[in-house]
């Protein structure tokens, strides 16, 4: 009988690993023995302080970016097998069982750390898609957090030109400019507004809303040119107060939700990138080099640290992006 170890919010702003029985693969599912795993520092920092928007109920089990290696399965898997590297959306823990629908090989060579990127890669994209962003457009990611980071990233790759990161940390902004932002604005020392009506000549086409801050919302709106699209990528956590007669109607804006839980439906008439889809692609993304995560990595530290892993991204902003969990010493 094999007994794991696992991260569990008790209670808010409390992290404490408590040991379980792992559970032995039933059909059509596989055993994992994490390697990696990947703090999405938005999401689980609101789910630890109990945010508005947040279940606010304990205990919580964390995570959703777990990368290991497949040591049993159960009836009915045949294309995964024992030995297999895999990622999956799984939570913060040393052994994970999981349907096998949501378990996907990695590509040869990559790296386990590298691989629990995955996730949070296919979190922003499906917001970048939604942006429709051309060649061309202006481009402004208010937020560089990690779902910002990766929204400015892949904006790049569709073309944003010029691409423009603001945040308030300068550490944030260096990392965006080695992912491909043309311009970086500090928040806490800029004019905001007229730096990038400079840049643009009166707006972004696109504006990227990655905070999760409800008070980032009226800021993005005024950002944006006439008949430009806001994006409103981050969770965000807590309400606002907007001039929609202004800041909205006067300007013809297009607004977008983008939450990853929303993805549009497929219908015959219409293709859209599935969950499955992105998630590959990240993958792919990834093992081409054609995202860096590596630049994204601030800090990697035993499982049994994670108390310590989340002070940090809900203390120390102006330190760390990403921060990955090892689990490779639990045998």
């Amino acid at each position: 009988m094999v007994r794991g170890k696992r991260v569990v919010f008790t209670r808010p702003n409390r992290v404490e690993i408590e040991e379980y029985q792992v559970s032995e693969p039933n059909k059509d599912e596989v055993l994992i023995k994490t390697v990696s795993t990947l703090i999405s520092s938005g999401t689980e920092t609101a789910y630890l302080l109990a945010l508005p928007n947040t279940p606010r109920k304990f205990p919580i089990y964390p995570g959703y970016s777990n990368s290991g290696i497949v040591i049993a399965k159960g009836e009915n898997v045949e294309d995964i097998g024992v030995g297999d590297k895999v990622v999956a959306p799984a939570n913060h823990a040393s052994h994970v069982v999981v349907n096998k629908r949501y378990v996907y090989k990695m590509p040869t060579g990559l790296s386990h750390d590298e691989a629990t990127f995955f996730n949070v890669i296919a979190i922003a994209l499906q917001g970048v898609r939604k942006a429709q962003i051309e060649i061309g457009d202006s481009v402004v990611v208010l937020g560089l957090g990690l779902i910002g980071q990766l929204a400015l990233a892949l904006a790049k790759l569709n073309g944003a030109l010029p691409l423009i990161g603001i945040d308030l940390y300068e550490y944030r902004l260096k990392v965006a400019e080695k992912l491909g932002a043309d311009y970086i604005i500090n928040a806490s020392k800029e004019d905001i507004e007229k730096k990038v009506y400079g840049i643009t000549n009166g707006g972004a086409e696109v504006v990227i809303e990655a905070t999760g801050n409800p008070k980032a919302i009226p800021l993005a709106f005024k950002l944006a040119r006439k008949f430009g699209r806001v994006i409103l990528l981050g969770s965000t956590r807590g309400e606002t107060t907007v001039n929609f007669y202004s800041d909205v109607h006067k300007k013809g804006l297009t607004i977008i939700g983008a939450h990853n839980s929303i993805r549009p439906r497929y219908e015959s008439h219409h293709f859209w990138w599935t969950a499955e889809d992105d998630i590959k692609l990240a993958l792919r993304l990834i093992s081409l080099k054609r995202i860096d995560v590596k630049s994204l990595i601030s800090l990697k530290l035993p499982y049994h640290k994670a108390a310590e892993a989340y002070d940090k991204l809900i203390n120390a902003k102006n330190e760390v992006i990403a921060i990955l969990l090892d689990w490779s010493s639990i045998g």
